[in-house]
């Protein structure tokens, strides 16, 4: 049986949804999903210049978790911006300025 999810906090809120090459019809394209934790830790880590530490802090995981979960994003928008795909922010909408999941 594996553990339970344990609840993430995000505060960080995306502007919009969806990113896209320029020129493209969305329809026309494949799209990768960011999960609002790999948003977050990305927001924390490499916009806000927080420490990893501090950053798994105040999402309420580990410092190991933080580091696999910033990997996975990263290696997500580089797939898109390599190869041309859109980005879709999941779970938009349960965000109300900060949420636990």
């Amino acid at each position: 049986m594996p553990r339970p999810h344990k609840r993430r906090r995000v505060r960080g809120k995306p502007n919009s949804s969806y990113f896209k090459p320029a020129g493209i019809r969305l329809v026309d394209l494949n799209e990768i999903e960011l999960s609002l934790s790999e948003f977050e830790a990305i927001r924390l880590v490499d916009l806000n210049e927080v420490s990893q530490t501090e950053a798994g802090a105040k999402m309420q995981i580990s410092q190991s978790t933080l580091s696999r979960i910033l990997s996975s994003g990263r290696k997500n928008i580089a797939d898109a911006i390599v190869n041309g795909k859109a980005i879709k922010i999941e779970n938009l909408k349960d965000l109300d300025g900060g949420c636990e999941y």
